[in-house]
């Protein structure tokens, strides 16, 4: 256990300097405006829509079904709100808890000395993990890391427990005659005999189960056999609903299962499946793989059937319509990422766009790379499953221990010997010997010998491989090149790889200084990685640094984000820099021409913000927010008519297979609003209405109505139904009650209708919520030269026109009420 706690503690102590570190990148819209976690909505919202937020039936939806993560968000914001140390902190914590897991496996398949400390310290200090650490949307790949631990440590409990029950050849005469009885012949050629082949189905699931129970029972810890079991089964949908490719860990468990605790070869597995030896083992693959797809089911089921839609930037090979790229470029694409593993020097936050370039010819250089790096996955499973273990002695520690054959007989009138390299004896299984002669049973228990190298390669290559499978395009294609993030898992198979390999080299070198100077090199190895998790920590302190360190690797969305975040800061010259900057390496990025747009509206130029718009709205017609401002420059330069023809264009946008539905319904909605209030001021109260109730229609529930409802309340009050507007001033007001304008309409209505004391109240209120704006006192000034109070009227009108010096209206308005106060 000292193992597991030292590997733990140094997880958590190369991340200590994320605790102080700000949301970056993926943060934002996971969190900080995911209505998912705010208190006022329905926390079972967390089952309907996906992980960013939106509905997971949604043609838009990214279909990433992860509530239990979503969940522990939810939590965070209940405890601390969206302060970013209580989810770093968090984040942390899994990483540590992860490690003390993984360690925990490394002493089961390496024993618990130094080659397992190994495997958990590189785990530990492995810097592909920095982005799902220090990045707290990575806490999805960290649950799930979690739970597929737990649910393969479950598993092997579940094996070193279970005894084992032979079959015969009398069982596969019963099973070919039933496979071919003629009496079948209605039930399977006519569909609707599919109620009674269901039925069967689960009938013989049923029976089987409480076979197997009776076979146990009596054993010491048997009830504990199908505990494990269920355990297991139950951390692997928990595993899934932490992220979707924790479902792996059933296939994970069953190559367990049969390349380390049965300790198959590929011929072996193959003559299991023709001459059924082994039912036991058959059956628990077979459970485990109908958990799967009963679990991958559901979850299809639950996002509506349909697979997710991504844009070509996001994965351009996918977009390619030669199946020569593709297939080229996806069968590199896992080079990449394991050479990251292994050589983890430059990382970055985002692989998108043309970060790598797709291979268009069988001429590329990349090729060769390819060629070599799935050679030598075939020849390391080669040596898993097809070499023979023939040596008197295991590699464990650097030490031989002997073990001699064993062999096992049955009831069934069979008795099956197995070699050295098979071990199918209950000595290896680590539970009770059973004689089934005259009813006597004799109980011993034995040392559970660690499995083989070629054992631990053949795992180590599934941990690696089983969990990558989702991201390779093989399935389905995914929204991303490359996802440092992914490889949380895989992870755990490569650091396994390392260190066998490093125990089988100790164990062949016989002089004392190589094997010192070995073990040298790998201490050195863990503190290259430990300092390289430190300082790629430093860059997830900020999206400011995030973003400069992966401009060498994907320029375009790096100097993009840059500017973004020069543009917070009020850097408008180096954020317009950096726009540029993006848009020299891809010039049809939709995102950053509007972005450049919106900055230069924001410096008055707004002839080129007007160019910039179009361009966008060239480069992706659907995006709503570039017709918005578009309208906003027209309507202000008084080409109403072309500002009303932008507006209506966007409000018939649709929202489908758009990436965030949320913020193209927001930009509709203002459209909209800005359509009825521009009607407003030229007196087409009727229209106005109408334009102002189809925004309420279309309106997000992450939209500030207030202003909307405001604007509802002034045109009732030009058509002098005051009633109406009334209830649409309180309606602003309750969606927010520190809403300013809101209180000097309510205020102007109120004293309309007579309510002079409390139209006071409001007005009053309106200058205590902000005493710096000057038009709060120009409207309380005009409340009270109605009242005749003519000299609090002319004090009211010169705070007005000291504040607001800059506006006609607020001075213009003061020097009539001084006038009148003579």
């Amino acid at each position: 256990m000292f193992a597991e706690l030292l590997c733990g503690a140094v997880a958590l102590v190369l991340y200590v300097n994320t605790l102080g570190a700000d949301f970056c990148y993926d943060d934002s819209r996971a969190i900080k405006t995911n209505q998912d976690l705010l208190p006022e909505t329905p926390w079972t919202n967390i089952f309907y829509d996906d992980f960013w937020g939106t509905l997971l039936t949604h043609s838009g939806s990214h279909k990433s079904f992860r509530p239990l993560c979503t969940l522990s968000f939810r939590l965070n914001y209940a405890v601390g709100g969206l302060e970013p140390l209580g989810y770093h902190l968090v984040n942390a914590a899994f990483h540590g808890a992860v490690t003390v897991l993984f360690t925990s496996l490394a002493r089961l398949l390496l024993g618990g000395g130094l080659w397992s400390l190994l495997a958990g310290l590189l785990f530990a200090s492995h810097p592909i993990h920095t982005e799902a650490v220090a990045g707290v949307v990575g806490r999805a790949d960290e649950g799930a890391a979690l739970f597929f631990l737990l649910s393969l440590l479950s598993y092997i409990h579940h094996c070193r427990l279970r005894g084992r029950v032979g079959g015969g050849g009398w069982s596969l005469l019963a099973g070919r005659l039933c496979a071919s009885h003629p009496i079948h012949t209605e039930a399977v050629a006519g569909v609707v005999g599919r109620a009674d082949e269901g039925a069967a189905l689960f009938f013989l699931l049923s029976l089987l189960s409480y076979i197997h129970h009776c076979r146990l029972r009596g054993h010491t810890g048997s009830w504990r056999v199908t505990a494990w079991f269920i355990c297991s089964l139950g951390c692997a949908a928990c595993s899934m609903l932490w992220k979707e490719l924790g479902v792996t860990v059933l296939a994970v468990s069953a190559l367990y299962d049969i390349c380390v605790f049965h300790r198959l070869k590929l011929q072996q597995v193959i003559e299991l499946l023709y001459k059924r030896k082994n039912f036991q083992l058959l059956l628990n693959v077979f459970l485990l793989a109908a958990w799967g797809v009963v679990l991958l089911a559901c979850r299809f089921y639950w996002m509506g059937n349909k697979p997710p839609n991504f844009s070509n930037s996001d994965n351009p090979a996918a977009d390619s319509s030669s199946l020569l790229t593709r297939t080229l470029t996806f069968f590199y694409l896992p080079v990449i990422n394991y050479w990251l593993l292994l050589c983890p020097d430059m990382l970055s936050f985002d692989w998108s766009m043309d970060a790598l370039p797709l291979i268009r010819s069988i001429s590329d250089r990349r090729n060769i790379s390819t060629v070599v790096f799935y050679l030598g996955l075939l020849t390391l499973a080669w040596f898993g499953l097809w070499t023979r273990h023939t040596a008197k002695g295991k590699e464990t520690n650097g030490k031989v221990h002997h073990h001699t054959n064993g062999k096992n007989g049955n009831s069934n009138g069979h008795v099956y010997q197995y070699s050295n390299h098979e071990h199918f004896n209950n000595s290896h299984c680590g539970v009770e010997s059973v004689s089934a002669q005259n009813g006597t049973r004799k109980h011993f228990e034995s040392r559970t010998p660690l499995p083989t190298t070629e054992n631990v390669v053949v795992f180590s290559l599934g941990l690696l491989s089983i969990p990558f499978l989702p991201a390779t395009n093989l399935f389905f294609y995914v929204g991303f090149v490359i996802a440092e993030r992914v490889l949380y898992i895989p992870s755990m198979g490569f650091c396994l790889l390392v260190a066998v390999g490093m125990r089988s080299l100790y164990v062949r070198l016989r002089h004392r200084p190589l094997r010192t100077t070995l073990v040298y090199c790998c201490t050195v190895l863990v503190l290259l990685f430990s300092v390289k998790t430190v300082l790629r920590n430093r860059d997830w302190q900020n999206e400011e640094m995030l973003y400069k360190s992966g401009i060498y690797v994907n320029p375009a969305k790096a100097w993009g984000n840059l500017g973004n975040v020069l543009k917070s800061q009020g850097k408008m010259e180096e954020a317009e820099k950096a726009y540029r900057n993006a848009l020299y390496y891809r010039s049809n990025m939709a995102d950053m021409l509007y972005n450049l747009g919106l900055l230069l509206q924001e410096s008055n130029k707004f002839a080129e913000a007007l160019h910039y718009y179009k361009l966008a709205i060239g480069s992706r017609p659907t995006l709503a927010s570039a017709y918005l401002n578009t309208g906003i420059i027209l309507m202000n330069q008084g080409r109403s008519d072309e500002a009303k023809r932008t507006f209506l264009t966007c409000a018939d946008i649709p929202d489908e297979n758009l990436k965030d539905p949320h913020a193209h319904k927001s930009s509709v909605t203002s459209c909209l609003y800005n359509m009825g209030k521009m009607l407003h001021e030229q007196g087409h109260q009727e229209e106005a209405l109408s334009v102002f109730k189809e925004a309420i229609q279309k309106m997000p529930r992450q939209f500030a109505p207030q202003s909307l409802y405001n604007m509802m309340g002034e045109a009732y009050i030009r058509l002098n139904k005051l009633t109406e507007a009334e209830h649409w001033y309180r309606e602003s007001l309750r969606a927010k009650p520190d809403h300013i304008p809101a209180h000097l309409t309510y205020g102007k209505l109120l004293a309309m209708t007579g309510q002079k004391t409390e139209a006071e109240k409001y007005f009053l209120k309106a200058i205590q919520l902000d005493p710096t704006k000057g038009n709060c006192y120009m409207h309380y000034g005009q409340f009270l030269l109605e009242e005749s109070r003519l000299q609090e009227a002319a004090e009211m009108a010169e705070k007005a026109a000291r504040l607001d010096g800059g506006e006609f209206d607020v001075v213009f308005s003061a020097a009539h009420m001084l006038r009148k106060q003579s």
